[in-house]
């Protein structure tokens, strides 16, 4: 099975959960939970970071189902949550088409 839909599956089955980081920036972006869920959901991993200080991790392009895009790091599933470690909205200036950073960014 694939990182992402043993991510997915993990999503569908309600094993996940949010960092204090990932809550927050929520609020201040205005990200709705259920956004964050269609995201992960109908979303592909943009970049994979198996040696991440704090945890292997990916980042995940998603959109939701109004069709806002959005960008979610999470933990790989080989703990029993998936952790969501933040949320946010991509900016088109610093990514090509969502999923590709720019350069000089």
């Amino acid at each position: 099975m694939r990182l992402i839909e043993e991510i997915q599956l993990k999503i569908q089955n309600d094993l996940w959960e949010f960092s204090r980081h990932a809550l927050d920036r929520m609020l201040l972006r205005n990200i709705k939970l259920h956004e964050v869920k269609e995201a992960l959901l109908a979303g592909e991993i943009i970049e994979d970071n198996p040696n991440d200080k704090y945890g292997p991790s990916c980042l995940i392009f998603g959109y939701s189902g109004t069709g806002r895009p959005l960008h979610v790091q999470c933990s790989y599933p080989t703990r029993l949550l998936v952790k969501v470690i933040t949320v946010y909205e991509p900016n088109p200036l610093q990514w090509i088409n969502f999923r590709s950073r720019r350069k000089n960014s």
